[in-house]
């Protein structure tokens, strides 16, 4: 197996579509199956690093590992990747006329099995959102799954009145580092 072997640690058709931005079709994709659970205190930073470099650790594959996370924060408070109306909902309301944090973590793991990260800082600002617009958003299902009850690359993008940042972070992978990684680990890229 060759050492440029890339295989992808998220199953996110996102992810996939972005690192193709890039030129880069991985060889496999083959999602981590870990604990995603915050530590007591743990930080948004250290939450979506470690997340990154947990995913790269677990698995058992040739070549370079490429993992990553994307956590949204309120303050210190790490939202979840919601799992239903409701918790999207409680997301949305907190989020709703106010600025918040989008942490993207990237992480490589070389074929000699160490790990070079880094991690995008993005602030975004929702309009104040009435009830009506949560409810048409919700009515979309775009927030299943997603952190903080939203993905960027949909509907809530017409809901964003600002964002400092990338916006390929905020979608799941900050491509700016993804490249500068790839670059200075030696794999072949334009």
């Amino acid at each position: 197996m060759s050492a440029l072997h890339l295989t992808l640690a998220s199953a996110s058709p996102r992810r996939r579509d972005l690192l193709a931005r890039l030129g880069i079709v991985p060889d496999a994709i083959a999602p981590a199956d870990i604990d995603e659970t915050p530590r007591d205190g743990e930080r948004p930073r250290d939450y979506a690093l470690r997340m990154g470099e947990e995913k790269a650790a677990a698995l058992d594959a040739p070549g370079f590992v490429l993992a990553g996370d994307t956590v949204v924060a309120a303050g210190r408070r790490i939202l979840p990747k919601t799992e239903d109306a409701i918790e999207a909902r409680r997301c949305l309301e907190l989020l709703s006329g106010r600025r918040h944090t989008v942490l993207s973590s990237v992480v490589l793991r070389l074929p000699d099995g160490s790990l070079k990260s880094r991690l995008s800082e993005n602030v975004v600002r929702f309009k104040s959102l009435s009830r009506d617009e949560i409810d048409a958003y919700l009515a979309g299902d775009e927030w299943r799954g997603k952190a903080g009850g939203y993905a960027i690359q949909g509907r809530a993008e017409a809901l964003i009145q600002w964002m400092r940042g990338s916006h390929s972070s905020v979608m799941g992978l900050p491509l700016y580092e993804t490249r500068a990684l790839l670059k200075s680990a030696g794999f072949p890229i334009g």
